[in-house]
Formats: structure tokens, sequence, C-alpha cells
């Protein structure tokens, strides 16, 4: 029988190096060190065990293989992120074009002149092995030799071990790194929600989108544009470096990156490194953008904008354009509360003003038809009086008093001093009549928005009643003022306090605030006296409501 002959000396030290190399490599890897160091003790044991001049581990990109690990017998720091060209007749070229360990003898000059690339000096020899993670071809193991004879047979074999090494140190850094990336845009993505959530502005939004999207993609560019009648955009929100400012406005024309997204209403890449991908836009190409990605925004069925983002170096991931739309729909549905929230104010706005409208036709119909026929019969009631004695006393009496009534009630339902003289007159009319000292501190003098006034007019009046009714106080004091594109109106007194929202009076007062888009509040500790205040939005007169006749 053929016995196996027994392994020298030296081979068995060998064996034990390799092993002893392969298990700190492993252990590297399993308590999770950082790539970069996994890949240069690779690269230092692979060459010192192969008894080469260099060793290199690099990764495959679009422009050749870039060196992410290496070392050279010299001691010296061999810098990585070098670039080895693909294209000649090397083994850096060979292992990336058949996916299969190849190897060079010292008659190569492609070889040398890939070892001159890595280390700054010819080698003769060269030994290749691919790097495969999880199907794709990533990058080479790659060993360079003085010698003509360059490496014993089977040196591929053990090449091959120590990629398949680097292999899984890729795969668990890569599954790291898209789990911190997945952590990553969760976060964003809920600190984004939590805006759209409280309804803060549109504006807030796009400003946070942009930040949050330009961060996630490492884009030099970010943009929101809004569409606009007659192929126009506006900016609504950016990050990184573009010079215009949110609100600016400009022309689409047919080599904007946007206009393919408004004509289409689909995402479109830009990619100046492929040739199957549209030509850069030149405004994005005098930025210096390499790669674009424009996504569509939605809003209820209907193309509203755009958000895209840009690099000036690397080209982003094929899941961009997915990765995008989970944005755009958060921007969307805060474009959606923002249109509903303003439909809503301005609908409340009309039924104040429509409110307001038909109390002073009701005003107007008392006074130009029962009030004028009891005005009149009480003219010819006086005039009968002479005729017929103090038996029609009684009777003129009776109209004088129902007309005085029917009066009451139309300045009740819409005061004239108001209608004619705006809010300052009114309110000095309110303070003469109450039956409590009130002192007016009113701090503008240009007539408000109709809807406002009325409104202010009846906060006034309805706390000096309760201030009358109810407090017991010694003092009212009347304020208004506009802060902030606000008016705000407040009623406060010395008295008992203990006041809350009851009553029709109260309740009604606060639907009317509350239509208009204010806010009223009532803040009455028992025996330190009651504030009511209300604040109201001048922005009621921005959509023309409130200004029509009755």
């Amino acid at each position: 029988m053929e016995t196996r002959p027994e392994r020298s000396a030296d081979e068995l030290r060998w064996l034990a190096d390799e092993q002893a190399s392969l298990g700190r490599i492993a252990m590297l890897i399993a308590r999770g060190s950082p790539s970069p160091v996994v890949l240069a003790t690779v690269a230092t044991d692979v060459g010192r065990l192969l008894d080469a001049e260099s060793a290199a581990v690099a990764r495959y990109d679009a422009d050749g293989a870039v060196l992410v690990g290496a070392w050279d017998t010299a001691g010296d720091a061999v810098a990585t992120g070098g670039q080895i060209p693909l294209g000649v007749r090397d083994v850096t070229t060979r292992v990336h074009e058949t996916g299969r360990p190849a190897r060079t003898d010292g008659r190569s000059a492609d070889s040398r002149a890939a070892a001159a690339a890595v280390h700054g000096h010819a080698a003769r020899s060269a030994l290749g092995a691919p790097i495969t993670v999880e199907g794709r071809l990533w990058g080479t193991v790659v060993v360079w030799s003085p010698r003509d004879a360059g490496f014993p047979a089977g040196a591929e074999g053990h090449l091959a071990v120590f990629a398949d090494l680097v292999a899984v140190a890729i795969a668990r850094a890569e599954a790291r790194d898209e789990l911190l990336r997945v952590a990553e845009e969760q976060a964003a993505l809920r600190r984004v929600a939590t805006l759209v959530a409280q309804g803060v502005g549109p504006e807030l939004v796009f400003a946070a989108v942009a930040e949050e999207v330009g961060a996630l993609f490492d884009a030099d560019t970010t943009v929101i544009v809004r569409f606009e009648p007659g192929g126009e955009a506006t900016l609504m929100g950016r990050a990184g470096c573009i010079s215009l400012e949110p609100g600016a406005r400009r022309k689409l024309d047919e080599r904007a990156a946007q206009t393919p997204v408004r004509e289409t209403g689909r995402s479109v890449r830009f990619d100046m490194d492929d040739p199957a991908s549209p030509t850069v836009p030149a405004s994005a190409r005098a930025e210096g953008i390499r790669s674009a990605v424009d996504v569509p925004i939605s809003v209820e069925g209907r193309i509203w904008g755009a958000i895209g983002v840009g690099s000036r170096g690397r080209r982003f991931p094929a899941d961009t354009e997915h990765r995008l739309l989970e944005y755009t729909d958060l921007i969307a549905q805060a474009i959606a509360n923002a249109e509903a929230r303003s439909e809503l104010a301005q609908t409340r706005a009309r039924l104040v003003a429509t409110a307001d409208a038909t109390r002073r036709r009701i005003e107007r119909d008392l006074h130009d038809g029962a009030q004028q026929r009891l005005v009149s019969l009480g003219l010819q009631v006086r005039a009968a009086q002479s005729a017929f004695g103090a038996e029609l006393d009684g009777i003129a009496a009776g109209l004088t008093e129902a007309l005085d009534d029917l009066r009451e009630i139309a300045r009740g339902i819409h005061p004239a001093i108001l209608a004619e003289g705006g809010l300052v007159p009114a309110l000095k009319a309110l303070a003469r009549r109450s039956s409590v000292p009130v002192e007016l501190n009113i701090r503008t003098s240009v007539r408000l928005p109709e809807p406002l006034e009325v409104s202010a007019y009846y906060v006034v009046a309805e706390g000096l009643t309760n201030v009358a009714k109810h407090a017991r106080a010694s003092v009212a004091t009347v304020t208004v003022e506009v802060v902030d594109e606000q008016v705000r109106v407040s009623v406060r007194d010395d008295g008992t306090g203990g006041a809350t929202f009851t009553g029709s009076g109260l309740v009604g007062l606060k639907q009317r605030v509350e239509m208009l888009g204010g806010r009223i509040s009532l803040d009455s500790p028992p025996g330190a006296g009651t504030i009511l205040q209300a604040e109201l939005p001048l922005t009621v007169a921005d959509d023309g409501i409130g200004t029509g006749s009755a």
C-alpha cells in the first residue's frame, strides 16, 4: 500500500502559522473589529505566509480596483484608497473578468505595472483570488513576488481561504451598516412624522425633510420644489451647496432636472458615468453634480412637485428612488393637512361673516320695517290724544316703551356705532354704559377687518356683562392690541373670580372666536379676579372674508 509522504518540519511550521493567522483573523471578525483593521491584517498575514514582496486587498468599483488594505516587506505604510486600473492583463483584471483565481509570472510587464501601482516598484510575479460576498464579486486578494518563478503550485487555494474570511468580514460589516442605515432612516422618518402630526407649517416640514434626506443619502444638494402654472417651479426647501433661498421661483425648461418628473409623473435619475443614463442637466453640471435622483410628490392624486438629491462624487444606490418615496408621503400629508386647515379656516370665517351679515340685515329690516311703523303709529296716537283725551295716554306710553325695546334689540344685533365708527368708539360706548368703572387700553388706531372688529366687540361686551353680573369688582380693564399678526383682546377685573366657560354667552363667544381660527382663554382663580382673553389672526383679512354687503 502506498503511504503518504511525511511532511517536512518547515511545511508543518508553515501550516501552523497559517492556522494561527486564520484564527487571529476569525477572532477579529467575531469581535466585530472595524473592516480596515481586518483587511490590513489579512494583507499583512497573507503576504508573509506566501513569502511575497507585497500584498493587497482591493475592492472593485466603476473606475477600477480600490486598495482597502495593503502591506509590503519594506515596512513602509502603504496608503489605501489608491486605484489599480482595470484593462491591463494583470491578475486584478483577470480576476475581475473571470471571477476565478489568476496568476502571472515574471515575463508579464502588466504584472509589474500593477505592482508598481501599489508599492512604487516593479514585482516579477503575482497571484490573485476573488472575494465573493453573497454571490457578487466584491474584490480580490493579491500578492506580488520579486521572483520570476512566482508562487508554488496550490498557493491559489491558500489565498482563497483568506479571501473567504475577507468575504465574511465584509458581509458582516455590510449587515451592520445596513442595520445602522435602517435605524437612522427610521429615526429620521419618525422625526419628520412627529412634525407632521403636530400640525406644524409645511415650510418647517420642507426644511426638516431636506436636512434629513441630505444627511441620510450623503447628498451634496437636496431640493424640494413646487410646480407652478406656466412651467415654473418654486423652491420650498433645500439643504447643502445651493445658493437659492426658499421662495425662489424659476422657469423649468427642457434642461432642468425636474422637467421629466413634471412631464411624466415618474422618478428620474442622472449619472455622468453611466452611458445609458440621461445627460445630467446643465444647471446641475454647473454645480459639479455627477449623480442626481428626482422623485415626484403627489398630493391627493395630482403632481404637486418633486424632491431631488445630487452628488458631486459617488453614484446614488439603486434603491434611492424607493427610499425617497417614504419622505414624499410625509410631505404630501403635511401639504394636505395645511390645505385642509386653510379650507376649514376659510369656511369658518365665511360662516362668521354670513352670521354677521344676517344680523345686519335683521337690524336694517327692523329699522326700516317694524321700527318705522311703530314710530308712525306713535305719531298718530299723539295726534289723536288731543281729540280723545287721556285714555290714549297709556297706549302712547306702551308704544314708546315697545319702540325703545326694539331699538335696544337692534343695537344688540349689530351696534350701529361699530359699523359707522369702528371698534374704538364702540368700546368707549360700552365702557360708558358699564355699571363697573372701566379702564380702556386700546393700542391700535386703525380699522381692523370687519369680522375681527365684530368679534372683539362681543368679547368685550360679554366680558363686561359678566363683570357687572357676577364679579363684584371695583374696576375692569379692557386691552386691545395687535401683536405678531394677531389681535389680542382682554377683559380683566379684580373681582371674586371662579368663572368658567358655562352659559350661552361665553360658549357662543368661544365658538365664534374658534371659527375665525382664534383662541380664547379664561383665567379665573377664586378670589383673584378674572382674565378673559381672545387672540384672533389678522389673516382673516387675506381671504377677503367678511367684507361683503348684507
